[in-house]
């Protein structure tokens, strides 16, 4: 049986604004009051995982347990097929520890330089969402939106990976659409649909 959660705070757990902004927005209709991990002190536990699910359920957890509040989590990362699936789940560490995200962009466009014409451009943004209360329960979600790796990259409307992302049917890369239009589409979109389905 999946739990509901109650309107009043939720810790998101991250250090990422971008993320943190993304995530209010989606939970603004429903009550929510977010703070950010960041905002209340809380560490960023490493991320031991080998799923998105595993890491966003690590990151839920510490965060309810230090906060004493519920906490959601969110593991997402790009998935290039050229690349068998890289960066996945090391996404963010592609970006170094200054979240480089021009440097991580430049990284991938030479790994599939090196993979060649032949492996295509087909990628895939992954989103895992881990709800978690004080007690321990918790309730995970996946979302998936596919498209195609574009180079250079084009828009500064995204954070991350985006202005190299081009999903299916579109001419624009996440890093040109509208925000209110890319969370209509996303993976964190599809993700949050489970969601809110499930616990609001």
């Amino acid at each position: 049986m999946t739990r509901k959660l109650a309107p009043g705070r939720l810790v998101i757990a991250s250090h990422n604004q971008g993320k943190v902004r993304e995530i209010g927005d989606l939970l603004a209709p429903f009550g929510i009051e977010t703070v950010s991990a960041g905002a209340l002190g809380l560490p960023e536990p490493p991320e031991t995982g080998t799923s998105f699910i595993a890491n966003a359920e690590l990151k839920a957890r510490e965060a309810a347990d230090l906060s004493g509040l519920p906490a959601l989590a969110d593991d997402s990362g790009l998935c290039v097929e050229a690349l068998r699936g890289e960066p996945g789940i090391f996404s963010a560490r592609w970006a170094g520890e200054d979240k480089d995200f021009g440097m991580a962009m430049r990284l991938v466009h030479e790994a599939m330089e090196k993979a060649g014409p032949d492996a295509g451009h087909d990628a895939h943004f992954i989103c895992a969402l881990s709800l978690a209360w004080p007690d321990g329960h918790i309730e995970s979600f996946e979302g998936r939106v596919d498209g195609l790796i574009v180079w250079p990259p084009r828009g500064t409307k995204g954070f991350g990976y985006d202005p190299i992302f081009q999903p299916i049917g579109r001419n624009q890369t996440f890093g040109e659409i509208e925000p209110d239009e890319k969370h209509a589409m996303s993976h964190r979109a599809d993700a949050f649909r489970q969601l809110v389905a499930a616990c609001f």
